[in-house]
């Protein structure tokens, strides 16, 4: 017992001296120039006959979008999958792509399509089918039926997928067919790479990429398509993303106490340690008490600051933020230590996370059940920026548990993958730019997200730059009531169907003549 008390108190005195020292650090912004986007040439090609095409299939269009989204394909549940996955792949086939097949993988299959325009340009699409899962209760329309529904911005569609990613996928295929209608065949020749495990953290993507490297390297770039406009009309274009990292942590009685068969009687708490509490005390350990500075040592070391060509794009960035409607986008009144303006877009997109995304033990029901546990388990997740990588980012958190008395915290690694960077010089970048400068003023153009994306696959294995990009508006992702829009409202400035079909055009065409 003394032993253990003592250990104890070391323990403690070497947490609170690294709370003490605790400070993330702090990147300054030593160019005061804004990149201005309004400086690229707006594109001037006029595809009239395309986008008549566009306008008089509009509702055959939106019953494509429909259609997806009414196929469920909840990776983490395995519904609807292979499914989702033939689907795409029969939707390919029918566009006309040569190529149109499924790539088995260790997980969920995926899907591999080439359309040879014999062009001189070649554009990968990343796509990714699957979606999150959902709580039928929560949504004021069923999650899989995909009804148009009226919202205050217009005429919306509501389902599981609707803004992340199946609307504007969809949106990007039903574009390729208004093309191949009218002119016979595309622009450029088209790639498609697509998985079924984006929100399980793309654990299998790179055996997709395996199957068609030597293919892929010839590509002039790659688009993963999204929407990208904000209520107020205003683009965003984003050139990187986070890398991730996501793990479980487990707790079970054992040689250091605890129960080790089952739960038992609450009352044995007199004698008996609590998984659970362990858990929770050494999470608490990788952080400050407010949960906002990493105490891992070395975690913060590897960060890539900003360069002068990001620094100038998150100036520009800045001067367009709407932190207001942030704040109001995610229900929360003030963001950590009192962050504002091009200082709060610096960490968000600089800083490292490391969050809690769930944590259960023991009962959970209604009423009482006094028990002890055996096992208590979280999930993590740790965003990364540029420098930092996923396997390093375990080990140091690995070494920072045993060395503070964890060794008996179990760690299991379920994904990781470093962050992506584009330059804004790229041709595929300076294109798009053109086309959001046809449809839209005040372009943003970011560094990068705070999300994350396995695009280290392209940018990092295959040296090709890569762009999130497509007009309109969505919102819900991952939550109730995720929505896509398809009509506007009068007087609100943001893209429909039509014209984000139309804007995909345009790209093509924009690229092939870089």
């Amino acid at each position: 017992m003394i032993s253990r008390f003592l250990l104890g108190t070391v323990l403690a005195l070497n947490l609170a001296a690294a709370v003490h020292a605790a400070e993330r650090p702090r990147f300054s912004i030593t160019s005061e120039t804004a990149y201005d986007p309004s400086a690229v040439p707006a594109y001037a090609g006029d595809h009239s006959a395309i986008y008549a095409h566009i306008d008089d299939s509009l509702d055959q269009h939106v019953e494509a979008l429909q259609r997806w989204m009414r196929q469920p394909s909840i990776s983490a549940q395995n519904v609807g999958v292979l499914e989702m996955a033939e689907m795409l792949r029969g939707d390919l086939e029918a566009l006309g792509f040569e190529e149109a097949e499924l790539v088995p993988t260790d997980g969920h299959p995926g899907v591999w399509a080439h359309y040879d325009a014999g062009a001189e340009k070649t554009l990968v699409v990343y796509m990714m089918y699957d979606v999150q899962p959902v709580n039928p209760e929560d949504w004021q329309s069923p999650p899989f039926e995909a009804n148009v529904v009226d919202h205050e911005l217009g005429k919306v569609i509501m389902a599981r997928g609707a803004t992340n990613q199946k609307g504007p996928q969809r949106a990007f295929l039903n574009a390729l067919e208004s093309i191949i209608a009218v002119e016979g065949s595309l622009p450029v020749n088209i790639m498609i790479a697509a998985e079924g495990e984006e929100e399980l953290g793309s654990p299998h993507y790179p055996q997709i990429v395996d199957a068609y490297e030597d293919r892929l390297k010839t590509a002039d770039g790659v688009l993963f398509p999204m929407s990208v406009q904000a209520p107020d009309g205003r683009a965003s274009m984003l050139l990187g993303v986070k890398g991730i990292l996501y793990f479980e942590m487990e707790s079970r009685g054992g040689d250091w106490g605890g129960p080790q068969a089952s739960e038992i009687h609450g009352s044995y708490k007199a004698i008996v340690d609590s998984p659970t509490l362990r858990l929770v005390q050494a999470l608490a350990s990788l952080t400050t008490p407010d949960g906002n500075t990493i105490l891992v040592p070395g975690y913060y070391d590897d960060i890539r600051p900003p360069t002068t060509e990001e620094q100038e794009l998150i100036n520009g960035a800045a001067a367009l933020q709407n932190e207001a409607g942030m704040k109001q986008s995610i229900s929360v009144e003030r963001f950590i230590d009192g962050l504002e303006g091009r200082d709060a877009m610096v960490e968000l997109l600089y800083m490292p996370t490391l969050n809690v995304d769930g944590i259960w033990s023991g009962y959970t029901g209604e009423g009482v059940k006094t028990i002890l546990p055996h096992i208590a388990t979280a999930k993590v997740d740790s965003r990364l920026p540029m420098g930092m990588d996923p396997d390093k980012a375990l080990q140091m958190i690995r070494d920072h548990l045993d060395k503070n008395g964890f060794e008996d915290i179990v760690i299991r690694k379920m994904s990781g993958y470093p962050a992506a960077q584009t330059s804004v010089q790229a041709d595929l970048v300076q294109a798009l730019i053109s086309v959001y400068n046809k449809y839209s003023e005040g372009l943003s153009i970011r560094p990068r997200i705070a999300g994350s994306a396995p695009f280290y696959q392209f940018t990092d294995r295959l040296g090709l730059p890569l762009v999130p990009a497509g007009l309109g508006h969505g919102r819900g992702a991952h939550a109730p009531n995720e929505i896509y829009l398809v009509e506007p409202a009068g007087g609100v400035p943001v893209a429909g169907l039509a014209d984000i079909e139309k804007a995909y055009v345009d790209l093509l065409y924009a690229l092939s003549k870089k």
